[in-house]
């Protein structure tokens, strides 16, 4: 799950910040007695790390490539990884996730959320400077570098470097300035996008590239790769993306 998803799930769950929970339970290894009687403080998100902040730890959830959520509802088959039940009655179920109870309160001291696509404090400059030191890096695994680019995630690296009509296996270090420019805005600027489609319920009918067969634009048949250190599938255009190496 990417940042923009994390930050519709703030969203959609605001209304229990406030709320105690009376009863935690799931299939995940960790300490539910620690999580009863404990008041909802706070919703934030890293990354791909969703952050729910009690009165004397925070747990953390990551939903992996294929987590999923019920808000006041739950999975009629699978057990949930981490269940949440509130003092009101209403219930959190999550699954296929990772869980962890994190003994800190204050995530400022855990991240850095200047790196996090999808904060308001989000630095360019300091992502562009991390790039710089990177010059033998793939821009595919650049993209997906949560140290760089925290919450990106395959969709937006697809779709962030067709707009800019650059080949996934370019190096960071050959882009031309003006490339290096259009990547940092990119990676932005779709991230914006993917929230507010994802939102709107047509993220997957605006997938330019991103799990489709032909060229929106010249309508060539599309590389299907997996690419980089992370060998994470890449869709581009051999025709309209240029491959800086």
């Amino acid at each position: 799950m990417e940042g923009p998803a994390l930050t519709l799930l703030k969203e959609e769950a605001h209304a229990f910040i406030g709320k105690k929970i009376v009863e935690a339970s799931g299939s995940s290894k960790v300490d539910w007695d620690t999580l009863a009687g404990q008041q909802l403080r706070q919703l934030q998100s890293w990354g791909k790390h969703f952050l729910l902040v009690l009165d004397n730890c925070t747990i953390r959830i990551h939903y992996l490539m294929f987590g999923n959520y019920y808000l006041n509802s739950r999975h009629p088959d699978k057990t949930p990884k981490l269940s949440l039940q509130f003092n009101d009655g209403s219930e959190w179920n999550n699954y296929n996730c990772a869980v962890r109870i994190l003994p800190e309160t204050d995530m400022s001291r855990l991240y850095d959320f200047s790196t996090d696509i999808m904060d308001e404090s989000w630095n360019a400059a300091k992502a562009k400077a991390k790039l710089k030191n990177h010059p033998g890096m793939q821009v595919c695994d650049a993209l997906m570098n949560q140290d760089i680019f925290a919450g990106v995630g395959n969709v937006i690296k697809n779709e962030a470097l067709f707009r800019i009509a650059v080949q996934p296996e370019s190096l960071v270090g050959a882009l031309p300035p003006r490339k290096l420019t259009e990547l940092l805005r990119e990676a932005h600027t779709y991230s914006y996008d993917f929230y507010r489609w994802r939102k709107e319920g047509v993220l997957r009918k605006k997938y330019c590239v991103h799990q489709r067969k032909y060229c929106p634009t010249c309508d060539t048949l599309l590389v299907k790769k997996p690419t980089g250190e992370l060998q994470r599938n890449s869709f581009y255009c051999p025709v309209d993306q240029v491959l800086y190496t």
